[in-house]
């Protein structure tokens, strides 16, 4: 695939093991200002239901949901490292990650297979479509391994409306970073929702709020806002099975009952 964007300012490893950028021109994803209705009971029903817009136009977003085999000094990783977001598989070597979200500030989740005590440096980044880093910052590792929320801090530019973001979440096996890294990657996209549906998310409870979300294909904030509702609940069978039936949903069963460790 060719690519149009300059890769950030990685280790020469990782600069080698990183798919193709994206292109700095490019045309909205799926829109759910002008291509989604909302429904006349998506308010009222708390059943999530995760909608996939449109696939993004040329060129493809490429991308790399799971960590992958071993690297260097890194052990083998079951589950391995998960970008919990959708994926389109076009062949076993090319891949499509991306999604969309609402938000100016979102909040990105992954599976972590190591806990902190394992002492591996680990970091995120993120992107413009120019590949100039808009956020790049070493994240310490849970306490333990399971599903990781990373948000970007309200310090940072608010991603703009419509343009194409990259982001990487990677995890070095060894401290001075000579080793390529175990890492995930894809693109993310803000977008409007129309005002109608906005009402809707004005009145509906978290949960209905979530279920609106995956109608209207915004697979950032159907995440986050049931995360958020597992953390308050920790104990609540329904909104684990919700969790589990989304995640197994876009095809990541592998994970789908690890716990949610932090955010």
């Amino acid at each position: 695939m060719n690519s149009l964007l300059k890769p950030i300012k990685l280790p020469l490893a990782l600069a080698v093991a990183c798919t193709s950028m994206l292109a700095s021109q490019t045309s909205i994803l799926a829109d759910p200002t002008t291509t989604r209705q909302p429904s006349n009971t998506a308010s009222l029903d708390t059943t999530i239901h995760f909608n996939p817009p449109q696939p993004p136009p040329e060129p493809p977003p490429g991308g790399r949901v799971l960590g992958g085999a071993k690297r260097g000094t890194c052990p083998q990783f079951k589950p391995q490292l998960t970008a919990l977001v959708p994926f389109t598989q076009k062949s076993p070597t090319d891949v499509d990650v991306w999604g969309l979200t609402t938000a100016a500030h979102p909040t990105f989740w992954f599976y972590i297979p190591l806990p902190k005590n394992a002492t591996y440096p680990a970091e995120f980044v993120l992107q413009d479509e120019a590949s100039n880093p808009i956020y790049q910052t070493a994240i310490a590792l849970p306490d333990q391994p399971g599903v990781m929320g990373i948000s970007l801090p309200k310090t940072v530019a608010p991603m703009v409306l419509n343009k194409r973001y990259r982001w990487f979440f990677s995890i070095y096996c060894d401290q001075e970073k000579q080793w390529p890294p175990v890492y995930v990657e894809g693109v993310i996209q803000r977008v409007n929702l129309s005002q109608a549906i906005a009402q809707q998310l004005e009145t509906a409870k978290p949960q209905q709020q979530s279920a609106i979300y995956a109608q209207n294909g915004i697979w950032y904030e159907t995440l986050t806002t049931l995360a958020k509702l597992r953390l308050k609940n920790p104990n609540d069978s329904k909104l684990q099975a919700e969790w589990r039936n989304l995640i197994t949903s876009i095809g990541l069963s592998d994970v789908a009952t690890q716990p949610i460790v932090s955010q």
